[in-house]
């Protein structure tokens, strides 16, 4: 028997990846998760599928509770995992004019709740309170809804919510087009290990956080300081001379890949304040970058 609400039910996958990636970090988990949901609608028999008034909040809720009783395994998982664990990033276009030019539809997935500082924060965050917050305040879910999803009362999930929103930063950032200069001038000082230029576009207290996950080099522990990461940049610069950079977007924000013999080995996210470099988060680990090099 044909589903009568097939196209309603696959019309929500964007929809469910946008949020599972967001809850989970990863895109290779959200797509099992999202792949997960849908066994389970079909598992349903027609009658139940019928009942189903809503199939659209069905499977938020199936995959909310998914990736919640994942976000629960998961801190387990990263005692185990090699040095600092940084979110899988998502690739975007060249920004060769300081922009992206984006398909409206897609603009839900390049605003700031997918940017790499966002997601870093969610990610020290309780499962129940990542959930809610996402939820509730980047997908406009009621508090009754997010109560379904987390098992707890609404009020208990508006408070979830409400210390989840305490750690955000609301003020608002430099534009994309300040963002790419300063990365395009952090680019050129790197390709020409210009140290003191370096030093210059990077705020005196900044952090720099490498994943290689132990599947390829990177530094274990951040680094902080302008000068030490200055002088680290001029280190990898000279052990890969082969390597070329190039400007791409990454999780919606200007940001470098570097790329050895047309492959994506490493990604660069950037966090920018009074045209200052103030974070920069390393991504190495090959699993993490499939959909780069694809």
């Amino acid at each position: 028997m044909t589903d009568p609400q097939l196209s309603t039910v696959i019309g929500e996958r964007r929809q469910l990846i946008h949020l599972a990636y967001r809850l989970l970090g990863s895109l290779a988990e959200a797509e099992d998760v999202v792949q997960e949901t849908y066994v389970r609608w079909y598992a349903l028999s027609d009658r139940q599928r019928e009942e189903v008034v809503r199939p659209g909040a069905w499977l938020t809720t199936v995959a909310g509770r998914i990736c919640l009783d994942l976000l629960g395994s998961a801190r387990a998982r990263r005692e185990r995992y090699v040095g600092e664990w940084i979110p899988e990033p998502v690739p975007g276009s060249a920004w060769l004019d300081g922009s992206a030019a984006l398909d409206p539809a897609d603009r839900v997935t390049l605003d700031e709740s997918i940017s790499m500082a966002f997601l870093v924060v969610l990610d020290s965050m309780t499962p129940a309170e990542r959930v809610s917050f996402v939820l509730h305040d980047v997908f406009r879910y009621s508090f009754a809804e997010v109560a379904a999803v987390v098992g707890r009362t609404p009020a208990a999930c508006r408070q979830l919510a409400s210390s989840a929103r305490r750690r955000i930063d609301t003020s608002r950032g430099p534009s994309d087009g300040e963002r790419a200069e300063v990365v395009r001038d952090f680019k050129r000082a790197w390709e020409t290990q210009d140290i003191e230029a370096l030093i210059g576009l990077l705020d005196p207290r900044a952090t720099a956080t490498a994943d290689g996950g132990g599947l390829a080099p990177a530094f274990l522990d951040p680094i902080t300081g302008a000068a030490a990461i200055a002088s680290t940049w001029l280190v990898i610069a000279g052990r890969n001379p082969g390597f070329t950079l190039r400007e791409r977007t990454v999780n919606g924000q200007p940001g470098l890949v570097a790329e050895v013999d047309g492959v994506v080995v490493s990604v660069y996210a950037f966090q920018i304040a009074d045209g200052r470099i103030t974070r920069i988060w390393v991504i190495r680990n090959p699993e993490k970058l499939r959909s780069w090099t694809a």
